[in-house]
């Protein structure tokens, strides 16, 4: 099997993980108990990964696309149990995003001082390819379109009566993102490359 695609299976799913684990402890510190119930405020794989989302998808991407991307299984929350009733679950939702933004930071900072810190060529290629697949993570997850955090966000700031609107949506939220991605996906590649230029230099 090809040594880039384990590599990079691994790097997804580490970051996957954070981004969900990141939902889980941002409803649990709002007064959700949901996401701890379940076991989800953990870092082992096993309880956050999905077999379509975290292995099938990934797979069948990097065979098509030479490109690796997935998801994990979502962290359940109750809105209604959030203290913060108008933004908890906007904050929620963006402590995902938040997560692989931070990840991108650590590691770009690493790369711009590889050479100083004397860091080996292989180190830097194993942390671009986190900064990438954190940069798309976190740029895809902001998208507004149900259910991925970035509708969350939005239905916040918009006023109470467009909420039918989120309602419908929802119901079609999984075949509008494939969509997006198979027809309008590559909008995204100008918005990455810039914050990766940005980071990394």
């Amino acid at each position: 099997m090809d040594v880039n695609f384990i590599f990079s299976i691994v790097i997804l799913i580490m970051s996957v993980v954070v981004h969900e684990v990141s939902h889980g402890y941002a409803a649990d510190a709002l007064g959700d108990p949901t996401p701890r119930l379940q076991g989800r405020l953990t870092l082992n794989p096993l309880k956050h990964l999905d077999l379509f989302g975290s292995v099938l998808f990934p797979a069948l991407s990097y065979m098509v696309g030479g490109i690796i991307f997935g998801w994990a299984k979502p962290v359940m929350i109750n809105p209604y149990n959030l203290k913060a009733r108008k933004w908890g679950e906007a904050i929620v939702a963006f402590a995902g995003p938040l997560s692989n933004i931070i990840l991108a930071v650590i590691f770009s900072m690493l790369i711009r001082f590889a050479g100083p810190m004397g860091l080996s060529h292989a180190f830097v290629t194993f942390s671009m390819t986190i900064v990438v697949m954190n940069i798309v993570l976190a740029i895809f997850n902001l998208i507004p379109i149900p259910p991925l955090d970035g509708s969350k966000i939005l239905f916040a700031i918009l006023p109470a009566r467009f909420m039918h609107i989120r309602f419908k949506l929802e119901q079609y939220g999984f075949l509008i993102v494939l969509m997006f991605i198979i027809f309008m996906g590559a909008l995204l590649n100008p918005v990455i490359e810039f914050v990766l230029r940005f980071l990394v230099g």
